[in-house]
Formats: C-alpha cells, structure tokens, sequence
C-alpha cells in the first residue's frame, strides 16, 4: 500500500517492483490523482490531497486503517520497495510494527522507520486512540512518543535484530534485507539509469535534497555523470529560489 499525492508515477513505480516479487491479499494506491500505470490489479482509492508531509503523518495516523482489510498492512513510498523476497521470515508477521532500526537512538525504542514498514491493522486501529498523542513525522509518533501506550494496547515491535532483516536504510545492507527505503539505496539496488529516469520525472525532490552530497558523489562516479550532477545541482538552486519566494 502507498499514499501520496506527490511522485506518483515513483510511487506507482515502487508498488510494481513489490507485486513483481510477492503475492498480496490486495495493492492499493491512495491518491487524489488519476494514477495511470498503475500495475493490474492494483486498486486506486481517491483521498483529499494531502498538501504536506504532516498532511501525510496525520492520515497515516487517523485514517489508514479504514483502508486495510487484511491482518497487516505493508506500507511503501516512492523511495522504497520489496527487492530480496527469499529474505521473507514469517515472523515479521508476529509483531504489529516493524520498520528499519534507527542508529540515533540507543535507549531501545529505536524500531523503527515508517517508509518501508509493515503493520498490523490492529496498531492502526490503535492509534486512532484518543490518548495517542499524534506528532511529526507519524513513524517517530508511533514507535517513540506513543510506544507505550501502544504496547499497553497489546502492540508488539519487533526487535531490532529482526528490524535490519527486514528493511535496510541508514544503517544496513539492502542486499541482506527483505526491501529497504531511502533515495541514496536507489542507484545501487536499481541501477544509476533506471533511478535518473526515477529522477527526472519527480515533482518533489524534498528527500533528494536531503541526502543530496551522498547522491551527487554516486552520480559523479558513474557515465554520464558530468551532466546529470550538473542538473541536479542546478535543480537544487531552483528548489532552493521556488522554497524562499513561498516563504515571503
């Protein structure tokens, strides 16, 4: 399952390299734009546009379990996906959240990021609590401000040993994980081209521009370099002047 309401044809992109690799009880896409290519027997389910990323934390958080039908919900973004399906363990299914580990914390509630992540229906649900105090960005919420109250509920995360099993992301090896989330996995897991393609068509280059050193160094290093770091340079400046016209 994804939802978005920018990189759309990533996020279609990334739900493809899923259904290529595993067998789901359904494939959604929660828009609120017409997706075409979107893969057969994926499902489109319009929403309201959401105008930010807290727009997307706070649907996450209240409005995704009346979506999910199944016992758990495995929940992608465009800059991740399913890539090693022989790394499958059913015992991911044992825990209601499970998520890459978080190297920046060391006090054990570091389980886990939300990118690449599956859920139970049941953690859903039980967000929507009213003593769940919601927050951004909606992983932090769930798996560090509310953790308590969540595993109060009943709600169990999983480990982090199994946690880096399943998904890779700033710490990590993708191929040693089930999937993995992060723009700066793309070229070595999908290929430089096939993540420029990815590039070129994005309109919001947010989480680009955030790993943007460790990207411009891989593109560097590859053929073609020399003009595609030009333009992501020169993107980068343009984001930057369209960021302080907005804020004026």
């Amino acid at each position: 399952m994804a939802v978005t309401s920018v990189n759309l044809s990533a996020t279609i992109r990334a739900l493809g390299h899923c259904m290529q690799h595993a067998s789901f009880g359904a494939v959604k896409l929660l828009t609120d734009s017409v997706p075409y290519g979107l893969p057969e027997n994926a499902q489109w389910e319009p929403i309201e546009p959401l105008r930010s990323s807290r727009a997307y934390s706070d649907f996450i958080l209240q409005k995704l379990a009346a979506h999910v039908a199944t016992s758990h919900c495995l929940l992608v973004q465009w800059d991740g996906h399913l890539i090693n399906p022989e790394h499958w363990r059913p015992e991911f299914l044992d825990y209601d959240y499970i998520g890459a580990s978080w190297p920046q914390f060391g006090d054990g509630h570091d389980v886990g990021n939300g990118g690449f992540s599956l859920r139970s229906r049941a953690l859903l649900e039980a967000c929507q609590d009213p003593q769940f105090l919601r927050s951004h960005p909606e992983d932090l919420a769930i798996c560090r401000h509310n953790r308590a109250l969540l595993e109060g509920c009943g709600m169990r995360f999983a480990p982090r040993h199994l946690a880096d099993l399943f998904s890779a992301e700033r710490v990590g090896d993708p191929s040693c994980s089930f999937g993995y989330h992060g723009v700066w996995h793309m070229p070595s897991t999908i290929g430089m081209d096939a993540f420029w393609e990815i590039y070129v068509g994005l309109d919001d280059r947010s989480t680009v521009q955030h790993d943007f050193v460790q990207l411009l160094w891989q593109m560097a290093s590859s053929g073609r370099g020399a003009g595609r770091s030009f333009r992501m340079i020169r993107d980068r400046v343009l984001d930057a002047v369209a960021r302080r016209r907005i804020e004026r």
